[in-house]
């Protein structure tokens, strides 16, 4: 009885030992299908994380040059503190390394003795999403700085400098509208590559910066890094070399730009000049101006807000979007248009003072009248009787086409990005926009280079440089294959567009230029009264002032536009406006001649008698008045 008693307790051990063996195999098959089948998703992420991350790394910055290999924007080393997050890891939840990280930069913020650069929020979203990668606490520090990181450096082995390429502008201020600016932003990814991690690369935003930014990007390189399962860095595998942005060369020469944007300092205004020859870019500024090393390494709120809110719009680049009635200076225009309808050069107006033309009267800067006036003394004399007669006789449509073939109502194409238009109006576009029919008043207005006509000093710049090289139209060239030094005597040519203007026509309208440089108001382009000097060559000119309401108080833009040599091949032409200025005698022909005293000199000045083309007596100079529209009753329904 016993060993039978003794077999079945052995038996009922067998099977609950059996029983055991089951539930673990059950067990077993029940975690493996809940590793293999419910929990995949989650351990093939985990898995995946445990592998080869790639960083793309961004090219150098190209530079930007001037013509003669004066250097505009370079790149130089930014030190930066950064953080090693792997260093500061903790483990349990991922909010205690990032107090870690936080508890470290505040403690070193204090030794440092600077403030935190970065808030609680970033740190949270670089551990959360680039977690292997450098978190730059403080951006480019200054030797003080640097200095006290390396006395504490051994304090904190999570931290050290990290250096960063940055944008910089060695001359400032100096073309800073035509160069633009750069900013931080997301890489392009490098083709067929999944980037997993980028460092910001150096993106153009305005100007130059973003108009050639495909030219001046570098080629990214690349970095694998290996991370584990919670996505910490181990180690690098290899680095590929990232290669450098194109450099580039533009025709603006420094020494003009200088000249120029010293002329306009402490002014509201903006000027062009070029090469008549090729249409090249020597100089081209707008006032007022900023530096743009402020917005590097990042343009902080405060900077962008005074810049935003100042009335006076200093990142408004003037020259090539500002819009301006061109006042007097259109003048060559009209007087272009008559002659090429067949105005006869030789018909005379008396002047009286002030032109009427129905219920409109227009005066004349010289209210007393210039009595009887040819079309050569009215250019000089700046007559506004006799263009308003004039663009009445031959009608808007000969001024129309004039202007047209000229460039005006259309952009210039100039290699920079934003460039306004201007507007030259029809009969169709005014009846559009403002419901109104077209009357003699609106010629009389354009054709003395007011009402509804608007330029842009770039603009106005080409239509001097198509006086001094004879009609020919010119495409704006900003940018060099190589260096190339200006000089007066040769340029390298390019094919221009001619304007089929008749020569008799242009050769008229640039002795009447040359009139005015002499014995006008244009005569401070010519000749400095302070100084007892005069350009080394000889100038031809026009200046303008045109007037403008502004919530019913009357101001005046002033105009100049001029070119030299006038007696041989001309090598140099601008245009230069002055918002509120006095009169383009007075305000901006002698900007006209700080420019070309820098690209030709300066000699004692000559009294010698002038004499005309046919060898006769050139009357007295006129006053320097201002070449304004005074007091005008207009026509109901006028411009």
């Amino acid at each position: 009885m016993e060993s039978s008693g003794q077999k079945l307790t052995d038996n009922w051990r067998i099977l609950a030992v059996c029983l055991v063996f089951v539930i673990g195999i059950f067990f077993l098959l029940f975690s493996l299908r809940d590793v293999q089948v419910v929990r995949t998703d989650n351990f093939s992420a985990d898995l995946r994380r445990q592998s080869i991350r790639r960083v793309q790394v961004p090219g150098a910055r190209g530079r930007i040059f001037d013509r003669n290999g004066e250097c505009l924007a370079d790149n130089r080393a930014s030190y930066c503190i950064a953080y090693y997050v792997e260093e500061l890891r903790q483990r349990g939840k991922w909010t205690r390394t990032i107090d870690a990280v936080n508890q470290s930069i505040d403690r070193f913020a204090v030794i440092l003795g600077v403030p935190r650069m970065v808030s609680y929020a970033q740190v949270t979203n670089h551990v959360m999403q680039s977690l292997p990668m450098p978190l730059l606490a403080w951006r480019d520090i200054g030797q003080e700085t640097l200095a006290r990181w390396a006395a504490h450096a051994d304090e904190f082995p999570e931290v050290d400098i990290y250096v960063q390429p940055e944008r910089r502008y060695p001359k400032g201020t100096l073309a800073n509208h035509l160069l633009g600016y750069v900013g931080r932003d997301k890489p392009k990814p490098l083709p067929g590559e999944k980037v997993h991690y980028f460092l910001p690369e150096m993106v153009g935003r305005a100007g130059m910066e973003k108009q050639a930014n495909a030219d001046l990007t570098g080629i990214a390189g690349g970095r694998l890094i290996r991370v584990d399962a919670r996505g910490y860095k181990n180690m690098t595998l290899n680095d590929v070399a990232a290669t450098p942005g194109k450099d580039i060369y533009l025709t603006i020469d420094c020494r003009l730009q200088e000249a120029l944007e010293k002329a306009l300092r402490g002014h509201c205004g903006a000027g062009a000049v070029v090469d008549p020859r090729n249409g090249e870019i020597l100089a081209l500024a707008s006032a007022p101006s900023y530096d743009p090393n402020e917005f590097v390494p990042i343009l902080r709120e405060g900077i962008w807000k005074r810049l935003n809110e100042n009335p006076q719009r200093p990142l408004l680049n003037r020259a090539i979007q500002g819009r301006y009635a061109p006042g007097s200076t259109f003048k060559t225009v009209t007087a272009l248009a008559a002659l090429q309808s067949g105005f006869s050069p030789h018909a005379v107006y008396d002047c009286q003072g002030m032109y009427t033309l129905g219920p409109m009267k227009l005066r004349c800067w010289d209210g007393y009248g210039h009595g009887p006036i040819e079309l050569r003394k009215a250019i000089e004399q700046s007559c506004n009787a006799f263009f308003c007669n004039m663009g009445h006789t031959i009608g808007y449509d000969a001024i129309y086409r004039a202007a047209k073939s000229a460039g005006l109502g259309e952009a210039t194409g100039i290699d920079l990005p934003a460039e306004d238009s201007g507007l030259l109006p029809t009969p169709e576009w005014k009846l559009k926009r403002m419901k109104m029919k077209w009357n003699a008043g609106d010629t009389c207005h354009i054709s003395i280079g007011q009402g509804l006509l608007l330029t842009t000093p770039l603009q106005m710049a080409f239509v001097s440089s198509l006086f001094a090289n004879g009609g020919i139209r010119m495409k704006p060239q900003l940018r060099l294959h190589t260096p190339s030094v200006w000089n007066r005597y040769d340029a390298i040519p390019q094919q221009g567009v001619p304007t089929q203007w008749p020569k008799h026509a242009v050769d008229l309208v640039r002795t009447g230029m040359r009139d005015v440089a002499t014995i006008g108001t244009g005569r401070r382009t010519q000749t400095n009264y302070e100084t007892k000097q005069e350009i080394a060559v000889p100038v031809a000119a026009k200046t303008g002032t045109a007037e403008f309401d502004v919530r019913g108080e009357r101001h005046k833009n002033t105009w100049v536009i001029a070119f030299a040599p006038y007696d041989s091949e001309a090598s140099l032409a601008l245009a230069i406006v002055v918002e509120n200025g006095e009169s383009g005698g007075k305000t901006t022909a002698p900007m006209a001649y700080r420019v070309f005293a820098e690209a030709f000199g300066e000699v004692p000045v000559h009294h010698e008698e002038e004499t005309t083309s046919e060898e006769q007596p050139v009357s007295a100079p006129a006053p320097e008045e201002p070449e304004t529209t005074p007091e005008e009753t207009k026509p109901e329904g006028g411009a």
